[in-house]
Formats: C-alpha cells, structure tokens, sequence
C-alpha cells in the first residue's frame, strides 16, 4: 500500500548483497520504506539517527552477529519488533531469542508471502513509531495517537480551540473527554489563564451550586465565611464541566444564565459578578435523549453545543493500543521503581484485540497491574491475560458503579411492586416525591412493570402496550 510507505520505515540488515536486493524489491513494492544495510555495526548507527518501526536481521553477520544486534536493539529499543532471518544451524539460536522477545524467525530460503505475513504482523503490534502532529503538537502532548480517527478528531479541536465557542465533547467512560478539553485550553488564546475542571456528577446536588458559583458568609449553616466559586476562579480562562449531563434541573435554568448573561450571582448574594470564561463540557450520556424525557433542558444544550467533538472507544481506535500500552508502561515503571521495559509480541497482541469495553482508562489500569507485578523486563502474554480478566466494575468509577446499582435497585423495586410507585417507595424509604425524581433520573417508567403479565399472556390492551414500549 504506498500510503504506508512513510509511516513504515523498514531497516533490513543482511550481508548477502543479492538477498538484500530481493527483499529491498519486495517490501518496497508492497509499500514499505525500506533501508538497507550490510552490518550490524550499520544498523546501529542508522537506529542512532532514525527508529524504524520494524528491524528484519540475518543471524549471521560479519563482526557483531545478527543475536548481538538483536539483544543491543532490545535494550535500547524494547518494544522495536524484530524478525530474524536464519539458516538452518541457527535456527536454535532464532527459537531461543524468539522467547526473549523477538518478533518471529523466518528459515532460509523462505517464501514471499510468508516475509509479507510476518512483516504486517510486526508492523501491527509496534508501539514506537513516532505518532502524527510533532510539529507543533505541544498542545496535545496528553494525547497520544496515530488514529486515523483521533486525527479527524485533533484536527478538528485545532481548528475550535482558536475561537471562543463552546464545546461538547461526547464518549464513553475512560475515552479521555478531560485530556481533549485540556488540549483545547492549551491550543487557545486563553492558554495562560486558569483551566478549572468541575466534575458535576461527583459533587453533592446541595453543594453543586456554592461550587460552581461560590457562596457568601451566612449563605446556608456552615458557610462561615465567603467562598469564590469555581467558574469565577476561572477568570479569563476555561471551565470544563465534565458529566454535564447529571446535572440537576435547577441548576441548569442558573448555568444558562451564567452562560447568557456573564455574571455571576454567589449563593446568598444580592451582587452578580462578571465572568469571562469559555465553556467546555462533556458527557457519555445522550443528551438528545435526555431533552426528550425532560432531564435536560433544550436551551442549555444548544448553548453547550456550538461544536461537538465525539471521541471514539478505544475499540474503534486499535491502532493507538500498543502506543498507548508502551507509553503507560515506561510512565508507571518509572514510578514503581520497577525494570521492566516492554511487552513480549504475543502480549502486545492481546491487549490489541481485547475489548476494552472501559477504554483508556481500563487499558492503564490493566497495564499498572502488569507492571507492578512484573519480574522480568518483558511483559509476558500470562500476565496480560490475566489483568484482562478483571471484572469490568474495576474499571467503573465510583459515580458510575453507584448510578448502575441505583438504577438496577429502582428496577428490582418496580418488579417486586408490579409498578406501584407507593409501595416501592416505602420499601425503598422515601417520599413518592423523591421516588419519582429518581425514577425520572434513570428514565423508569412504572407503567411498563405495570403491564408485565398481561403482555406476558398476550392480552394487554392497545394503548397499555403501546405505553409500555416508550
């Protein structure tokens, strides 16, 4: 494919001037820039200057031999793929360092197609080509990608983070909302100003609104004294509100005021102050969804929603895995204190087709389990399998594991009632009131739990059943 050959660089090392030739024609024609050189002492000069993203080495080389080469590479380079060409002496020598981390061994003379097979696998499990916007990508340096998907998205930010608009940032759990809002920031003329993160499904719905927007002394018991509230604290900067979308009802309808009017009116005030700050937010709810059943409030969200930006699940965006794995590994072996380097090829190949249903969240969690147990400088693919059997709730974070168990206790309630709001809101201890704002929370409809027997027989009515199905 010629669009990879210059995300592809290929070093070969082989002193048989008409197989170097050969394979030069091959891998040049399937796509691939190709570098060649007849020693050992020549590939690590090259290595000093450009990192390839694959090495394809002969055993036996004049001077330092193609094992040395490979172990000097796996020390400076650990997760750099190699492929090791052999004759048919060698070939214990190849097995042997195939359990050290080399990538695979091919026997000479070997078929084309089997080179080609073995180069593409390689080239999926690299983790140390350099990612896209070196340039002037100090703005996204949290972020790292080679995504073609991220850099619709990059590129996109790019261009928003250099006007005041505000902007939506969606995607599940663990996609990286924060990093992106972070990134915009730093892109923008705001760069030097504060970036204030409030996280709104973590704070209290009765101190929701002292945080956002302070509160002055007597304000409510325990305010002894005034307090500046966070987007104030953001003057002449950027506001991330992040889980925009479990804000209460209330607190939206004083947000949009804010956004409409800029000022500012602390808890307990009679003043409003004036705020320069740009918004951005984020969510992994569907607020379209959410304006439907009355949860979130229209004009609020096109306020938010000037330009919305989707980050995609880890899952759709494969090509970062490895990267990301490498990346995250070197960070937190640093900080554990611990020797390892890298991860063994078949491990790298694991964590590349797992599911990550909690994203780049999940993807550090399990890499942090692997290197703090580690005991040799390569990750081996047993210990990636088994951090992958972690059960998904690990990932969750706290927010997130209680709203699944509240909504999954509402469900069981209904049940055990037949849909009678009453009763399940004794057995659960609180007023209807509070029942149905809960409810309404998690998009519950008593009716369908109403209706359970009569659709289960076949007999409910027309207009009960099409109740139930809403």
């Amino acid at each position: 494919m010629p669009t990879q050959a210059s995300t592809t660089p290929i070093l070969l090392v082989d002193d048989d001037a008409d197989l170097l030739r050969l394979l030069t024609m091959r891998l040049t024609a399937a796509g691939h820039a190709v570098q060649a050189v007849a020693s050992a002492e020549a590939a690590l000069a090259h290595l000093a200057v450009q990192l390839p993203a694959l090495v394809i080495t002969d055993v036996r080389l004049p001077g330092l031999d193609g094992l040395a080469l490979f172990e000097e590479m796996r020390s400076r380079h650990p997760s750099l793929p190699v492929i090791l060409l052999t004759a048919h002496g060698s070939i214990p020598d190849a097995v042997e360092a195939t359990t050290r981390g080399a990538h695979a061994y091919l026997t000479k003379p070997f078929d084309g197609q089997e080179l080609l097979t073995k180069v593409r696998q390689a080239l999926r499990v690299n983790a140390t080509g350099p990612a896209p916007f070196e340039g002037d990508g100090a703005w996204r340096r949290e972020i790292l990608s080679r995504s073609p998907r991220m850099a619709e998205v990059l590129a996109e930010a790019r261009l928003v983070a250099g006007t005041d608009a505000s902007v939506l940032i969606a995607g599940d759990s663990g996609t990286g909302k924060e990093l992106l809002a972070r990134a915009i920031h730093r892109a923008s003329p705001r760069a030097a100003r504060p970036f204030v993160a409030v996280n709104c499904a973590a704070i209290p719905e009765a101190l929701l609104e002292s945080e956002l927007f302070g509160h002055v002394k007597g304000a409510f018991t325990g305010a002894q004294g005034h307090r500046q509230g966070l987007i104030p604290a953001a003057q002449g900067g950027t506001v991330f509100l992040d889980e925009i979308g479990d804000m209460p009802l209330a607190l939206q309808v004083k947000l949009l005021r804010v956004l409409q009017e800029r000022v500012v009116r602390p808890v307990g005030s009679n003043e409003a102050l004036p705020v320069d700050v740009r918004v951005l937010s984020a969510t992994h709810r569907d607020l379209e969804e959410a304006m439907t059943t009355g949860q979130f409030r229209p004009d609020l969200f096109y306020r938010l929603n000037v330009v919305k930006l989707s980050l995609p699940p880890l899952a759709e965006r494969r090509e970062d895995i490895a990267l990301l794995a490498q990346h995250f590994l070197q960070t937190l072996a640093e900080r554990h204190r611990k020797r390892v380097k890298g991860f063994a090829p078949d491990a790298v190949e694991a964590l590349i087709t797992a599911p990550w249903p909690g994203n780049v969240r999940q993807l550090y969690n399990v890499v942090e389990q692997v290197c703090v147990l580690a005991t040799a400088p390569l990750v081996p693919l047993a210990q990636v399998q088994r951090a992958l059997q972690m059960p998904a709730a690990e990932v969750l974070s706290y927010q997130h594991a209680k709203q699944r168990f509240e909504r999954d206790y509402l469900n069981q309630l209904l049940k055990l009632t037949s849909g009678h709001v009453a009763e399940a809101a004794r057995l659960a201890d609180r007023n209807r009131t509070e029942f149905y704002r809960l409810l309404q929370k998690h998009g519950l409809d008593p009716q369908r739990f109403r209706t359970d027997l009569s659709d289960a027989s076949g007999f409910g009515d027309s207009k009960t059943s099409g109740e139930s199905t809403t």
